[in-house]
């Protein structure tokens, strides 16, 4: 009961922020501009923005079961998309507080996946795009201070990624610390997640593939804005997209809001007005980025409803799963991270 009472009461706070957010960005904005942007996008442009982000689930699917073949878990492919294809409606249209990776990793279960497997295969596939967001963000500093006066506006994306940077090097770099160190409880898990994570992207077989398709899956989010941007009107480049987009994609990524509303119009009006983009505009591209993905989630639940998991789903067993850190011994990290 009290688990429950705190999923409830968190996913409350989510709703009102992302509501709160959406009012604040709103007041200042001239909302019969703004309907007139959203019920006048080019249809064929928007059309065009939903199929890269439905193909772009084809794409991350390829990206999940490379890492969960280097777990030595055997995906089928059709069969991760169907359960990615899942994740998306939990995460887009359900007002659940279990998310997507959590489906994920009770589905896998339901497939003879191990727990550990399960969450390790999860938690890897967002760390990997996470890198790819700050490898986009690194690339695309010094252009964006070559395009953009504001410098307020340059320190606090340059510290975002400084940050991002910061952060990626300490996890994956964790096992040199002292032994005495690692061996600490709260620390342990870190390390061999990150050991995981290094061995992924630096020894696995197909760790070329890998990265190149968290950088691809960005790159297709950027495009799919820059589509919506045009279908609006928006004087928005091609340049700006692909140097704009990264910071707001990271940004909705914080799980503070439900499925990134809120954060992701604020980020997305702040951002792309660096480029110019009037905030109206810049809020109808966001709105419309989001209504594609709950487009994509419904298609997600059509598969849900044909899925034979649905009758014996349990949404606590489902939350367990997500909070249940990997049993991944040190000894087992270190023979991976050393694996030829």
């Amino acid at each position: 009961m009290q688990a429950r009472f705190k999923q409830a009461a968190l996913f409350s706070v989510k709703l009102l922020l992302s509501i709160a957010v959406l009012v604040y960005i709103a007041r200042g904005l001239d909302l019969q501009q703004l309907r007139t942007h959203l019920v006048s996008i080019n249809p064929l442009l928007f059309i065009l923005a939903l199929a890269l982000i439905f193909v772009q689930t084809f794409a991350l699917n390829g990206r999940w079961e490379l890492i969960m073949r280097a777990l030595g878990v055997s995906l089928d492919w059709l069969a991760g998309w169907r359960i990615l294809m899942i994740s998306l409606w939990f995460n887009q249209v359900l007002p659940s507080s279990v998310g997507g990776d959590a489906v994920r990793m009770w589905l896998l279960r339901q497939r003879g996946v191990q727990w550990p497997e399960a969450v390790k295969g999860v938690a890897a596939d967002r760390f990997t795009a996470l890198i790819g967001l700050i490898v986009l963000m690194v690339a695309g500093l010094p252009v964006l201070m070559s395009r953009v006066s504001n410098q307020a506006a340059i320190l606090a994306i340059g510290g975002l990624t400084l940050a991002g940077v910061a952060g990626t090097v300490v996890l994956l770099t964790l096992d040199r610390l002292p032994k005495r160190l690692i061996a600490l409880p709260a620390i342990a898990s870190f390390v061999r997640f990150g050991t995981l994570v290094r061995f992924l992207l630096l020894r696995s077989e197909h760790r070329g593939l890998l990265f190149g398709s968290a950088l691809f899956i960005h790159l297709v989010t950027a495009a799919a804005c820059y589509a919506l941007a045009r279908g609006v009107g928006a004087q928005l480049s091609v340049v700006d997209a692909a140097i704009l987009i990264p910071p707001v994609v990271l940004l909705t990524a914080v799980p503070i809001s439900i499925s990134g509303w809120g954060v992701r119009e604020g980020a997305m009006v702040a951002c792309l007005g660096l480029a110019g983009v009037p905030s109206e505009e810049a809020l109808s591209v966001s709105l419309l980025l989001g209504a594609v993905s709950v487009i994509v989630g419904l298609a997600g639940g059509v598969i849900w409803l044909a899925s034979p998991e649905r009758g014996s789903y349990s949404a606590d067993k489902a939350a367990q799963a997500a909070e249940e850190p990997p049993d991944y011994g040190l000894a087992k990290a270190r023979e991976v991270s050393s694996h030829p």
